[in-house]
């Protein structure tokens, strides 16, 4: 049974790695199977997740299995973990329990209704909330028969908001005649860009303007390519300011890694941009912590293995500018080829792998053999690959040979990528050494999640970081 739980709770982390889409079915059964065998551990893995994670479809499968849990204390924590939440992600966990819990417990309805609540106290939060989430709001308080305060119905049900509202100035601007009274309202009333950009007859940089100001950070990134395609890069003032919010997204703890990446691939941006872009997504990787291990990365670039080239180097770009010890990048096929950047950007990562191509047969285990033969000491070994090994040196008797002569145990991570095997980790195993897997299904974005396994001394830590996270204890204000 030990190991056995043992299993599921890296099964959990594995999952985390992959990024459902809003496809949460996908990753349901596995989070239902985890809080029924561990629940003490699962509840503490969704309270460390909602501060370490980036991905929000575990998140709120975390928070339905919470909210109708059997346990008092995971129902605590998810009420008060709910309060955090946008609306439109309320209105999905809301969902999610309907659909794959087939309950709602009277204890989230409270919770719901709280949130809302909260939010029509302060007339400027719920405005905001109100117009960027129109369609969730107004299906939380239908779906749950939750009487609006006379605001609220004001706002969203009867189209008649207050003079003092959001939503009354966006009606002015809707009305407004000139791109100049446009943009005064838009600072008036600090209309975001997702709403106000409907509603705008002519984007002149003076609007542009407007709305960037208005915009936070993280709202510059996640509509780069929209303000993209409406000339805001190619007017001097405009791209300025754009640049100012990217510098400042560096150290705003509300911007996410997985975002910036997401708007890098999304859009064709300049290569000043695109470099504003990657400085972001380093700053936000290195506050998942540092990793302190000599580390080597081996990628597989064997036959059909151009998949992990590709993953291989981002990861070499994720994880270079967060290591503080000798990190040692190898390509290999049956033989070892030393990779090296001049800088930690994806970019200089490209530059080093571009004429690195998939072909040959099979030697895991011949980049180990080189720092052996080299003396070159590390305590974790990150390999991707397919753990298909057809030719000698062998990577389970190299490591034997590693350990030996470098008097080290390193820990091995698989990143297994494309039609994998478990032929390797087996071998290891009965070895008795530390190995974990994690299976990357297609989706880039998921990669920095393997910050917290590759930071931490051992899995054995960040499992008791994990447990040691404490749940969210419910007030009752």
């Amino acid at each position: 049974m030990q190991a056995a739980e043992r299993d599921l709770r890296l099964d959990m982390l594995n999952s985390l790695l992959t990024t459902p889409h809003r496809q949460l079915e996908q990753v349901a059964k596995l989070h239902e199977e985890m809080v029924q065998r561990d629940p003490i551990f699962y509840g503490h893995l969704a309270a460390w997740y909602q501060r370490q994670g980036d991905v929000r479809d575990h998140k709120e499968v975390f928070l339905g299995n919470l909210l109708t849990s059997g346990l008092k204390e995971h129902r605590d924590a998810g009420f008060m973990l709910l309060q955090e939440f946008p609306p439109y992600q309320v209105a999905r966990v809301v969902d999610f329990m309907k659909q794959h819990r087939d309950k709602l417990p009277r204890s989230a309805r409270t919770a719901v209704r709280r949130y809302l609540k909260e939010r029509e106290k302060n007339p400027m939060f719920f405005d905001r909330a109100a117009l960027r989430a129109r369609k969730a709001m107004k299906h939380l308080y239908a779906s749950l028969h939750i009487k609006p305060s006379d605001r609220a119905d004001a706002v969203l049900f009867k189209d008649n908001p207050p003079e003092d509202s959001l939503a009354y100035g966006l009606k002015l601007m809707a009305i407004a005649q000139s791109p100049l009274e446009q943009a005064q309202l838009i600072v008036e009333h600090k209309i975001p860009y997702t709403v106000a950009v409907g509603a705008i007859k002519q984007m002149t940089p003076t609007v542009l303007v407007a709305l960037i100001n208005s915009m936070s950070p993280q709202e510059v990134i996640n509509n780069l390519k929209s303000l993209q395609t409406r000339g805001a890069m190619q007017n001097p003032q405009v791209k300025a300011l754009i640049d100012e919010k990217l510098e400042q997204a560096q150290g705003d703890v509300r911007v996410s890694a997985l975002k910036a990446r997401v708007a890098a691939d999304a859009a064709e941006l300049d290569t000043q941009t695109a470099a504003r872009l990657e400085r972001v997504m380093d700053e936000q990787v290195k506050k998942r912590g540092k990793i302190a291990k000599p580390t080597a990365l081996m990628i597989d670039k064997s036959s059909s293995m151009e998949s992990a080239l590709e993953v291989g180097k981002r990861i070499a770009a994720l994880i270079s500018g967060i290591t503080e010890a000798d990190l040692f990048v190898y390509a290999f096929d049956t033989l070892p080829y030393p990779v090296k950047a001049p800088g930690s950007q994806l970019s200089d990562w490209e530059r080093a792998f571009q004429h690195l191509k998939a072909g040959g047969a099979t030697s895991i285990g011949c980049g180990l053999e080189a720092m052996r033969l080299r003396k070159q000491i590390v305590e974790q070994i990150i390999l991707v690959t397919d753990e298909g090994e057809n030719t000698a040196p062998y990577f389970a008797e190299t490591y034997d040979a590693y350990k030996r002569d470098l008097k080290v145990e390193p820990s091995v991570v698989i990143v297994k990528v494309g039609y994998s095997y478990d032929w390797l980790e087996r071998k290891l195993q009965e070895r008795q050494a530390q190995v974990d897997t994690f299976t990357f299904a297609g989706d880039y974005y998921s990669l920095p999640n393997l910050i917290p396994l590759l930071s931490r001394p051992s899995r054995l830590e960040l499992l008791m970081e994990i447990l040691e996270t404490p749940l969210p204890v419910r007030d009752d204000k």
